[in-house]
């Protein structure tokens, strides 16, 4: 038989099966990632019960009822009672060297692209949290939830952003983390309490205790970690990935390409590879790029309607 020789689309054919078989293995960097998110998942929901009765011990509900009562009567001029998915927590038990009672107090955000550092502001650590939460849905919709790690060195670049913008659209964001659809509405939606004032969330600091305010770290700090974890593990794909391009390039045939495969476990169809490859056969197979070129000759077999019919239909055929 004919040794096939590697080009470009056969070498991306069998990248993309190897990378899948490495995203796809079972290792310990994996395993740590989705107990992480296991992890996130019941963090969440503890800290939301948490913030609910934090929350409503500030602001109680049969007040809330009673301003949106006025509002009603009164219209704009009571309007002070609205929903929110981030607060300031805050809690004053904490002393400085010299014995004075201190403040401690930082901004915790429940939505899906919250911060992981108490910013108010700095929504780029959330998306790097969105991407690994929503790791398998993204995928699905063939994005690419990896590019954040995949280029944690890297500065902004149109490859980068490229795959962010994908990721984010859908994920459902709309250009505003305050107008969003689709998955990161599903996941907001439960995290937004009501509270009384007109002023931004860094104003009004929602008092209590140390034990829950701690309790409130250790749920963000769970994100973070969530993903540095999607970052450890991506980083061991990557460095496997960036070897095997290597080997590919330097290989002449794609039986060396297929050798390698099974030394690392991964089982591959030559023949299906071929069979699905634009141009295999046709270049690197003579009886079969022979075989083609006949096909597409439209000879004329004789005069006849029913002939000529059959004739068209087979080089038509041919063509697709």
């Amino acid at each position: 038989m004919t040794k096939v020789r590697m080009n470009t689309e056969l070498r991306n054919k069998l990248f993309g099966k190897m990378k899948f078989s490495f995203e796809d293995e079972n290792t310990q960097e994996k395993e740590d990632f989705l107990r992480q998110r296991e992890l996130v998942d019941a963090l969440y929901k503890s800290a939301r019960a948490l913030a609910k009765e934090v929350v409503e011990r500030s602001y109680p509900t049969d007040d809330v009822a009673t301003l949106r009562t006025f509002k009603k009567k009164y219209g704009d001029p009571c309007d002070v009672v609205a929903k929110d998915k981030c607060f300031y927590f805050a809690h004053n038990e904490d002393k400085d060297d010299e014995g004075e009672i201190t403040e401690t107090k930082s901004h915790f955000d429940f939505g899906l692209f919250g911060n992981l550092n108490g910013s108010e502001y700095d929504h780029e650590e959330g998306k790097k949290f969105a991407v690994s939460y929503y790791r398998e849905e993204l995928k699905a919709k063939e994005c690419n939830p990896d590019i954040f790690a995949q280029q944690n060195e890297n500065q902004d670049n149109p490859h980068k952003t490229k795959y962010v913008d994908q990721c984010m659209k859908a994920l459902g964001y709309n250009g505003s983390y305050n107008d969003c659809n689709g998955m990161t509405k599903e996941f907001d939606n439960p995290y937004y309490l009501d509270v009384i004032g007109t002023s931004y969330c860094r104003s009004r600091a929602i008092a209590c205790t140390k034990d829950e305010y701690s309790k409130f770290e250790e749920w963000r700090i769970a994100k973070g970690n969530l993903v540095a974890k999607h970052q450890t593990w991506i980083d061991t794909i990557t460095k496997q990935c960036d070897q095997l391009k290597i080997g590919l390039k330097a290989y002449r045939y794609l039986s060396e390409g297929i050798e390698l495969a099974t030394e690392l476990g991964i089982q591959v169809d030559e023949a299906e590879l071929i069979r699905t490859n634009s141009t295999g056969l046709t270049i690197y197979n003579p009886t079969n790029l022979a075989s083609m070129i006949k096909g597409m000759k439209n000879k004329q077999l004789n005069n006849t309607r029913e002939a000529k019919i059959l004739a068209r239909k087979q080089y038509e055929e041919s063509l697709n």
